[in-house]
């Protein structure tokens, strides 16, 4: 699946389960972990694992599978670990604590078409 593909997905998902303040950001000259951190907030865990549930659903059916997720049971930061994509969902508070917007400042916003 094209990277472009797959984050065009997971953004519509977020947006169709009301997930809030969406980044992409293009790693891909700053990190050789993954190319592309998507996150976003929510209001309570119950609605990251919504998302999450649907992420799963919707990219396994394509052949996408996540190498790794973390924070799945009640934690106010859910990590989804697609190998080139990883999936931030945080709740409000937990995105202000961690504050990943920060210290990936210098990551340009990845130009979905």
């Amino acid at each position: 699946m094209r990277l472009d593909e797959k984050l065009q997905i997971i953004k519509k998902i977020i947006e169709d389960k009301k997930g809030q303040d969406i980044k992409i950001l293009d790693l891909r000259e700053l990190s050789t972990v993954c190319d592309v951190f998507v996150i976003c907030s929510v209001d309570i865990p119950l609605q990251a694992r919504a998302i999450a549930d649907e992420i799963d659903y919707q990219l396994s059916d394509r052949g996408e599978y996540p190498v790794s997720v973390e924070g799945y049971e009640g934690s106010e930061w859910l990590l989804m670990d697609y190998g080139d994509v990883v999936v931030h969902i945080f709740t409000h508070s937990a995105r202000v604590f961690y504050d990943l917007d920060r210290l990936w400042a210098d990551a340009p916003e990845f130009c979905l078409v």
